[in-house]
């Protein structure tokens, strides 16, 4: 996609965690694009995200629904988008298992009317993208060796996965159907600053600060690929403006931990910051019942994007995770507001302000 041209940009999700330093990557480093952020405000979505960037003259936040087929269609009508980056989902896995129904409507729903609207942008504008970002959990479990790579084939074990994984497929067969042009890419886990704390590193470093239990899956040897999320974003502008149209890219962090290891780690750090006796946080580490369907291993190969466009991790995980600590202790008023239960509401107020 050419740079020196003004551009209208659609992200979607974009007061989400990832979204947000997704948009906030976009409006700083492309002043010449107008970037609009579509978001339905649920509840982890926050506006004080990007409260340092909301007035820049080349960003328009938009509050809606990517299920309500008429708004999107209006939305593409008015403003005549050059590009849609689209990360608006329902995430949490537990969650999935508890109300699965939400998430086939916003993820696999939600992104066929994305895909609907776009055809129509895209009929006269052969520079037209469609970017849609999923995750590594579509491809199922991994036993103890192996990685996922762009090839793998497709085994979703719960509700979440599932409907990311019938995105996928609905992105794909626009492109292969009505020659939407199309780019793909899967991530592992993402972790940093402001991530909704109901995902395991804010929870604990939440739960920790509050002398709280620690709860552990089942014995704690579940693997992960962990990636911090601004080498998530700046992966995510690589792809969107170098990516091959068609392609897939795995983006991953390189490296893999159990979350027990993860966990005794991260209370190791908390024991530093807090100046608190080495072990301490490691006594809230609680064991409890594991989940149905759950993946024992990710782990992503992301050697194509390396080699193809040149990305890589800018840090370690040892490094990113003292970098999210440090974060959520410099900024307690937005945990605060964020677990008090009354931050959507008290958000909502101040956008309709």
């Amino acid at each position: 996609m050419e740079k020196n041209t003004r551009k209208n940009i659609l992200i979607t999700g974009g007061v989400g965690f990832i979204g947000s330093h997704v948009v906030r990557q976009f409006v700083t480093k492309y002043g010449d694009y107008h970037i609009f952020n579509l978001d339905a405000l649920t509840y982890a979505g926050n506006l004080e995200n990007l409260k340092d960037i909301e007035k820049a003259p080349n960003y328009t936040f938009v509050k809606g629904d990517i299920t309500d087929a008429d708004f999107i269609n209006h939305l593409f009508f008015q403003n005549s988008f050059d590009g849609v980056i689209h990360l608006a989902a329902e995430s949490h896995v537990d969650r999935s298992i508890t109300n699965p129904l939400s998430f086939v409507r916003t993820n696999v729903l939600g992104t066929v009317n994305l895909l609907n609207a776009s055809l129509e942008l895209a009929k006269d504008n052969p520079n037209f993208l469609f970017y849609h970002i999923s995750t590594d959990e579509v491809f199922g479990s991994l036993g103890k060796d192996g990685f996922f790579t762009e090839n793998t084939s497709y085994d979703p074990n719960s509700p979440y996965s599932a409907s990311k994984a019938s995105s996928d497929h609905f992105v794909r067969a626009y492109g292969e159907t009505y020659k939407l042009p199309f780019v793909i890419s899967n991530c592992s886990n993402n972790y940093g600053p402001n991530q909704f704390p109901e995902k395991l590193i804010p929870l604990f470093i939440n739960n920790i600060i509050q002398n709280k239990p620690l709860p552990v899956y089942g014995d704690g040897n579940y693997t992960r690929d962990w990636l911090f999320v601004k080498d998530h974003a700046k992966a995510i502008d690589l792809i969107f403006h170098e990516g091959n149209r068609g392609e897939t890219y795995n983006v991953g962090g390189f490296n893999e931990w159990k979350n027990i290891d993860l966990t005794q780690l991260l209370c190791r750090l908390m024991d530093k910051k807090l100046n608190r006796q080495e072990g301490a946080s490691e006594k809230l580490i609680t064991f409890v019942k594991d989940r149905p369907g759950h993946d024992l291993r990710y782990a992503i190969d992301a050697t194509k994007i390396n080699q193809e466009l040149g990305w890589k991790p800018s840090v370690t995980f040892e490094e990113g995770l003292e970098k999210t600590i440090d974060w959520y202790f410099d900024n307690q008023e937005w945990l605060d507001h964020v677990t008090s239960g009354d931050y959507l509401e008290y958000y909502k107020k101040q956008y309709q302000a």
